[in-house]
């Protein structure tokens, strides 16, 4: 496998690096030659952010790398001993429409059993549980999701709108949402804006001591990250495992 990383010599990158042996990592001018490179198959992924704005690492490869997926988006593999939840959108979508939404969570799930090896169980995360919040159009959105995944990935477990205590702790989901297939086990969370999203992630990296990995970038022809220039050398050491598995299991 061929990664090319910009900032090979960030001392972070020199240092997660020597967790993969087996991985040829090489430099770039910069992120958009890097980004070419992969879009030429001269490389199979690209790992990038830790120099670079999210902005300016996306605009790279949304410029120079075909999608496989209507839209792109990103999620993050968090990992706490042996805890660990999948959630997305926290770095690329503001405000998904239905559509994007459906995508995200599609592409966000085949992320997860790819790198995990385990059945999707998804919860889509709301201030509200089963119309307890009463209507708005974010509650219209999943409401949409859910009838598309039903139909089309029968298998995933998926079920909300509900609240985060009521998708991963079970004392809690059996008072809120007791027969609901996903609350309290949920290792997938969806969140219905970047805002929730974002601050989601970045609660449990910074005040919960969570490993995390990502953003992944998702809906290229190839596995993708954006590292967050706060990333320290185990996030970026699990990024890289993340994205070596998602390529010798595409």
């Amino acid at each position: 496998m061929k990664v090319v990383i910009p900032e090979l010599k960030n001392s972070i990158v020199e240092e997660s690096i020597k967790s993969f042996p087996s991985i040829e990592f090489f430099s770039a001018k910069d992120i958009n030659f890097a980004a070419k490179l992969v879009a030429e198959n001269q490389a199979d992924s690209m790992i990038s952010g830790l120099d670079y704005s999210s902005r300016d690492v996306l605009l790279a490869y949304k410029n120079n790398i075909p999608l496989a997926s209507p839209f792109f988006s990103s999620c993050f593999i968090c990992k706490k001993g042996d805890k660990f939840l999948t959630i997305a959108d926290g770095g690329v979508n503001k405000l998904p429409t239905k559509e994007q939404l459906y995508t995200i969570i599609e592409d966000t799930a085949k992320t997860h059993e790819k790198y995990f090896g385990t059945t999707p169980i998804i919860a889509l995360l709301s201030y509200s549980t089963k119309g307890s919040g009463g209507k708005n159009p974010d509650l219209e959105k999943y409401h949409f999701c859910l009838d598309q995944i039903h139909r089309n990935h029968p298998d995933w477990l998926i079920d909300g709108e509900m609240q985060l205590d009521a998708a991963i702790n079970p004392t809690v989901a059996t008072k809120k949402i007791p027969n609901s297939p996903v609350a309290g086990r949920a290792n997938i969370l969806i969140t219905p804006d970047l805002n929730s999203g974002n601050i989601l992630y970045k609660s449990l990296e910074h005040l919960g001591g969570w490993t995390i990995a990502g953003p992944i970038i998702q809906g290229f022809i190839r596995p993708l990250a954006d590292l967050s220039r706060g990333s320290s050398i185990e996030d970026t050491i699990l990024t890289i495992d993340v994205i070596k598995k998602l390529h010798e299991r595409k």
